[in-house]
């Protein structure tokens, strides 16, 4: 009987299938694993063929439907395990397989993909380009050192025609996947003997045969990776049952590269747009930190209460090992503060949310006459005094306020440290404290307390472009400074919490050791694309606070719908286009709980729920956190959506009085850079909800839409 593997390549085409195209990709497997050789072959239903003038031999093709073909590499020895590469339209699949080449690398022993014609096309001109550049980016290694890490003589050849790393970047999908990663680590200014162990020697399996095997059976078994083979009857259906989250066990080279390095010599920062796998390489990092040692503690940190409880969730599915998740503990940077407080101090005063602060900084205006707004106060309180840990009023007359946008001499400055004395004298006179104060309060007791006991060997931190300075304190001080201490990861367009930090301020310095992704796994171009519009002109700064960060180069390799936008002339009249979208979306086979509506406002949210359940169709609140078993349309606020990610979405209310919600926004007269930094943050939180789609966007509005979406053609 024939043996099956699966390809990365084929998760990523199979995830965007519709539900029947799946079913029929599940019948086809299971006819496949029935047949000996001999009756696949004859097999009119599955229809295994040739592909006519491929570059590769092996290729073949096999029906799935009338429109549909599974591209199957077959092997051309006396083995029978076939390795299942893609599923694509019936046409389109001939030409996929054609100019695809799978060979073996000579020094990994993994079976690898390259688009062999294409990379034949664009050699001699890129040779010609050559010739007349100053400098070559690897000119300086000899064709002995790169054959020994693995480069063949037709990569050989284009490699010595690149100039740069955007050059080399640009090459990335037509090159051999363990031969690209060799070359990005070069380009890196890794030693080829660096190369060679963290990652020739990490990814060659110990019983690999001293000659690369011509066998596919062999580099498969070789290609853990990439690959995985299906070793039991009842194993196909397992796999193609799990959902899409138990995949991001596969990671592309360059994620590979970032997630398992042997070690940093300091804190590492990764970045990247929306699904581009930041938090799968902050997962397999963890993953590998865990491996190098069998007592080291691994703290994996996030914002939010709903991310924090997918990442545990993922990392068990990851690990699979009890012993292993045990010695991780995954929470958000404020619960971890209150624990830290509770255990070194033993007691915590009852922490207050964003709304409780806001009415005492009104009481405190209200009694002082104070000539600020309460949102001024919180605001200074937040980005001044506690960004930058000032404990008394002399500090704070001489510490610099950069990025507000209201100057204060010294008079007002003591008049605003009045309002502070006043604020925490009302908290502590209510037993209450506000998060960031228990966080200020966690990194000076961690800082004096023995981190041998209290802390933690490495740090990891995912969606870390909304931490507050206070909170990267504490994590600065849950770990000793050294090597792999913290591993960050973020994507500064996603900021929609009003936080700025300068990590290098806070002994956080990741020089020489960020790195960025810009392929993105989740969303298609067509949504990426109209997503990016959101955010055109405006300029946002890095992860870091150092610099200013782009998304230029970040692409979708996955393609479909453009997103529809589109207003209507009453909220009813929205909603109930919205319904009708829903059932269209359902009348395609996709689930209630693979949909998502969100808006700005929970009251919004209400609306459109009493109109789903008049039409029968079910729902649930994400912030109920409802298991992957519980039936209904998933209902979010745009805040709650970070993280998440579902097939189709729906973004209702994207109104002129929403999005920008004036109540979250800084008056110009009041502090211009403030006003600023708070419409970024609007644009950033529409960025977000839509970038949450894969497959569909919906966007609506009743009245006038969005300033933002003022980039689309005719308002749409």
């Amino acid at each position: 009987m024939p043996q099956l593997a699966f390809a990365n390549s084929f998760w990523q085409s199979f995830d965007v299938l519709e539900k029947p195209v799946k079913a029929g990709v599940r019948k086809a497997m299971e006819k496949f694993q029935q047949l000996t050789i001999a009756e696949l072959h004859a097999d009119k239903g599955l229809h295994l063929e040739s592909v006519n003038n491929a570059r590769d031999p092996r290729m073949r093709t096999i029906r799935i439907n009338d429109f549909w073909r599974g591209v199957v590499l077959a092997p051309d020895d006396s083995s029978d395990t076939f390795l299942l590469l893609s599923v694509v339209s019936h046409d389109g699949a001939y030409t996929w397989a054609a100019k695809r080449l799978y060979t073996v690398n000579t020094a990994t022993r993994a079976l690898e993909v390259r688009n062999v014609a294409a990379i034949e096309q664009l050699t001699p001109a890129l040779e010609k380009a050559a010739a007349q550049a100053p400098t070559l980016l690897f000119a300086r290694h000899s064709d002995r050192v790169l054959r020994d890490l693995g480069i063949d003589d037709q990569v050989l050849r284009a490699v010595r025609t690149i100039i740069d790393k955007p050059q080399l970047e640009a090459f990335g999908t037509l090159l051999p996947e363990d031969q690209f990663e060799v070359l990005q680590y070069l380009a890196e200014g890794f030693s080829p003997d660096e190369v060679y162990r963290d990652l020739v020697v990490e990814r060659r399996p110990a019983a690999a045969t001293p000659e690369p095997s011509e066998s596919l059976a062999a580099a498969i078994a070789n290609t853990t990776s990439r690959i995985m083979l299906v070793t039991r009857p009842d194993e196909l259906a397992e796999i193609l049952d799990k959902p899409f989250a138990a995949w991001r066990v596969f990671l592309h080279p360059s994620q590979r590269r970032l997630a398992y390095r042997v070690s940093h010599k300091g804190p590492a920062q990764v970045t990247g747009g929306p699904g581009t796998g930041k938090t799968v390489v902050a997962l397999h990092r963890v993953k590998h930190l865990l491996s190098r040692s069998a007592d080291s503690r691994v703290l994996l940190t996030t914002y939010t209460n709903a991310l924090a409880a997918a990442l545990r969730e993922n990392l068990a599915l990851l690990l699979g090992d009890e012993k292993q998740l045990a010695r991780v503990e995954v929470t958000t940077v404020n619960a971890f503060a209150n624990r830290a407080v509770r255990t070194l101090a033993g007691r915590v005063p009852t922490p207050i949310g964003d709304v409780d602060e806001r009415q005492v900084w009104r009481r405190v205006c209200r009694r002082l006459t104070l000539p600020w707004t309460e949102q001024f106060l919180a605001q200074e309180y937040r980005h001044v005094i506690l960004a930058q840990d000032v404990h008394d009023r002399e500090e704070y007359r001489d510490v610099s306020r950069r990025g507000r946008g209201s100057a204060l001499g010294p008079r007002q400055r003591d008049r605003v440290w009045e309002a502070v004395d006043m604020f925490s004298a009302e908290l502590a006179a209510a037993g209450t404290i506000t998060h960031l104060q228990v966080c200020a309060r966690a990194a000076q007791l961690l800082e004096e307390a023995d981190l041998g006991v209290h802390g933690f060997d490495h740090v990891v931190v995912d969606e870390a472009q909304d931490l507050h300075p206070a909170q990267w304190r504490v994590l600065r001080a849950a770990v000793k400074p050294g090597a792999d201490d913290l591993f960050i990861t973020g994507d500064p367009h996603q900021r929609i919490y009003d936080s700025r930090v300068s990590l290098s301020s806070l002994g956080i310095s990741v020089a020489g050791r960020s790195s960025r992704l810009r392929i993105n796994y989740r969303s298609t171009e067509e949504i990426l694309s109209w997503s990016t519009g959101v955010l055109v002109g405006s300029r946002v700064d890095d992860l870091a606070g150092e610099g200013e960060d782009s998304l230029t180069g970040h692409r979708s390799l996955l393609h479909g719908k453009r997103p529809q936008a589109k207003g209507y002339p009453t909220s009813q009249a929205e909603v109930a286009a919205l319904v009708a979208r829903v059932w269209e979306w359902m009348g395609q086979d996709v689930r209630p709980s693979e949909i998502a509506v969100c808006a700005r406002f929970n009251t919004t949210l209400s609306t459109v729920r009493d109109e789903l359940i008049a039409a029968g169709i079910p729902s649930v609140w994400v912030r109920d956190h409802p298991g992957a078993d519980i039936d209904g349309v998933r209902l979010a606020t745009m805040h709650a959506m970070k993280g998440l990610e579902f097939r189709c979405v729906a973004v209702v209310g994207a109104t002129a009085r929403a999005v920008p919600f004036a109540k979250e926004v800084t008056p110009p007269e009041v502090d211009q850079l403030q006003h600023e930094s708070d419409m970024l943050r609007e644009r950033c939180l529409l960025f977000v909800a839509s970038t949450r789609a894969r497959e569909a966007l919906h966007v609506s509005w009743s009245g006038t839409p969005s300033p933002f979406l003022t980039f689309t053609s005719d308002g749409r």
